[in-house]
């Protein structure tokens, strides 16, 4: 018997995959399973090729994984990728398929600490933008005089001496309570918020400033906080943010009524000028003066007008009064025709001299004497035609003339007329009757004596 094999061979109905195949399913498998995520880790072993992908480990204590940043996606990058960099990424999980290797696609990376807190801070202002706490219809308007400003900050910090400098310099006459707080640190957040409640609890001031001088945005991270912007939002009393440096925006600076570069800043917007106030003053009070002096001036303008009146209550005054009114508005009837036609003239002479400017000499030449010729030719035109015209009316008279009863008349013939009809016939007439002749030149009245009249006819 033949020796029996020890290999086993796959069953007839086994599926048998290329190892290409293999990795191409399962590259289709994790790009569909897992979803888009963020990764924290170390970079090593990168490397840059000519290509500008970029290629490295990313790695904690316990593993590492390879990763690929293709160039399209390094559009964001605001820090140089090296080796020992702590960042924090964004990518789907695939594998290379020709070397079955297990790989993090990169579409975003940032730096670990503040890149992590910048995330944290778009997330935080696009939830607080969506629930409108920036809406500017929740903005308070700031009071025009406060007299006592509460200030939420740190006691021991530089920011509060500048706001005290600018207080007392521009509007000394303002009480000032200080609502001490933390403005670093863990605790900071609540116990900022916990000062904000506090002032709108008590209800000692007018306004509330809340300061911090500038730092880093880890320094400054407690203003970046939810339950920082809603106790800002709550807030009844107007917000003044004065929150670091111009550069630095926080969630707060966004919330509050109104957001100032620096401390100091706030502490100039919330306050007017005292020099300012007592120009103001005084301009008031010489408006004052110049209206009671305007209003007794009035009073007695208005009392001789009312004399005047009385003595021109006389018809022949009123009279008069018309006569010169009539004459005004007759001058100044002439004088806006005059001032209108002047306008006019001034237009035409203006356009005259555009027209003079812009007048083409040779071409006006040229169609000037092409008119005068055309002109000739029209003139000798009319004068052929009309010559012709008489010819052919005197010749049309003529034979008129030929055809025309008064030319039978001029020939001895005469037309009788009985009561202004034609006689045809003498048995139409009677002895006596009256009778018109028309001649050839004038007119002549005849009697009947006598009628010759012919027998009747075919035609009677």
């Amino acid at each position: 018997m033949p020796p029996t094999s020890s290999r086993r061979l796959p069953p007839a109905d086994a599926t048998v995959v290329t190892v290409s195949e293999l990795n191409r399913e399962a590259r289709r498998l994790l790009e569909s399973g897992l979803p888009s995520l963020w990764v924290a880790g170390e970079i090593s072993n990168l490397a840059r090729p000519r290509s500008g992908h970029i290629y490295f480990s990313l790695k904690d204590a316990q593993a590492q994984v390879r990763c690929a940043m293709f160039r399209n996606s390094q559009r964001g990058l605001t820090f140089t990728p090296q080796d020992g960099t702590q960042v924090l990424l964004s990518g789907t999980v695939s594998i290379y398929e020709a070397r079955g290797d297990y790989q993090i696609i990169v579409n975003r990376m940032e730096e670990a600490g503040a890149g992590a807190l910048q995330r944290q801070f778009e997330e935080l202002k696009a939830k607080l933008d969506r629930a409108g706490l920036f809406a500017e219809e929740h903005k308070r308007r700031l009071p025009p005089l406060p007299l006592r400003i509460g200030v939420v900050t740190s006691p021991t910090a530089a920011a509060l001496r500048d706001i005290l400098n600018v207080l007392k310099r521009r509007f000394p006459l303002a009480r000032i309570i200080v609502y001490p707080t933390h403005v670093q640190g863990e605790r900071a957040a609540g116990e900022i918020a916990g000062a904000l409640a506090a002032a709108n609890r008590r209800r000692e001031c007018d306004v509330l400033i809340l300061a911090r001088g500038g730092g880093s945005l880890e320094d400054l991270w407690p203003f970046n906080t939810e339950v920082v912007a809603q106790a800002i939002f709550a807030s009844e009393l107007a917000v003044v943010a004065g929150i670091g440096h111009e550069v630095d925006v926080t969630i707060a600076d966004l919330v509050a009524d109104v957001r100032a570069p620096t401390p100091s800043g706030a502490a100039e917007l919330v306050v007017p000028d005292t020099t300012g106030l007592e120009h103001t003053l005084r301009q008031l009070e010489r408006r004052a003066l110049l209206a009671s002096r305007g209003r007794l001036q009035a009073a007695r303008q208005q009392h001789r007008q009312l004399t005047e009146r009385l003595q021109r209550s006389h018809p022949e005054a009123l009279l008069r009064q018309l006569q010169q009114h009539s004459d005004e508005l007759i001058r100044s009837l002439q004088q806006h025709m005059q001032r209108g036609l002047q306008t006019r003239q001034a237009q035409f002479d203006a356009l005259g001299a555009r027209l003079r400017r812009a007048w083409p000499a040779a071409r006006v030449t040229l169609l000037v004497s092409q008119r005068r010729q055309a002109s000739q030719r029209l003139v000798r035109a009319i004068h052929n035609r009309l010559a012709t015209h008489r010819q052919q009316l005197s010749g049309a008279a003529r034979q008129l003339h030929a055809v025309s009863p008064l030319a039978t008349l001029d020939r001895g013939y005469a037309i009788v007329l009985s009561a202004d009809q034609v006689v045809r016939r003498a048995d139409a007439l009677s002895v006596g009757q009256q009778l018109q002749i028309r001649l050839g030149h004038g007119r002549a009245a005849a009697e009947v004596t006598a009628i010759d009249a012919p027998a009747a006819d075919s035609d009677s």
